[in-house]
């Protein structure tokens, strides 16, 4: 027989792993990774890539993607701020050069816990740079990403 203690520990290690894995599951579901196609000084995407369905009834649009590519050390998130304006931010934290994570308009450190907003300024320590930016140009139908 069971006792009520272990019990009480057993179901509260089921509804924080349930809790968990929910959570987890639902932040994998919204995120996308592309790979970015580097030309000139530019790694390029599509402006479709934050299109959740191609259906013009219920468009849904991303709020940021994951841009990689294996000349990058870290990938770039970027973010949609509107129809026209991105965000193009470097995964690397200004701390100690630990990759971020992204959890929606936030970027988290593991490392240590600092925190970004989806501008890369620092929201809290123990980093005190903001995140490496880089210019955004878009030409048809496609987001030019500026490495310089």
């Amino acid at each position: 027989m069971m006792e009520r203690r272990d019990f009480i520990k057993s179901c509260g290690y089921a509804c924080i792993g349930g809790t968990a894995l929910i959570t987890i599951l639902n932040s994998c579901r919204s995120t996308q990774t592309v790979n970015g196609l580097i030309m000139d000084s530019n790694i390029v995407i599509n402006i479709s890539d934050f299109e959740i369905n191609n259906n013009k009834k219920n468009k849904q649009i991303r709020e940021f993607i994951i841009v990689q590519n294996d000349a990058l050390k870290f990938p770039i998130c970027v973010y949609r701020i509107n129809e026209t304006t991105f965000s193009a931010l470097y995964l690397e934290c200004t701390h100690q050069g630990a990759e971020l994570q992204v959890f929606g308009d936030k970027l988290h450190c593991p490392a240590h816990g600092a925190e970004f907003d989806n501008h890369g300024k620092v929201m809290s320590g123990p980093a005190e740079t903001n995140l490496r930016s880089f210019p955004i140009k878009i030409e048809n139908k496609q987001i030019k990403i500026s490495l310089k």
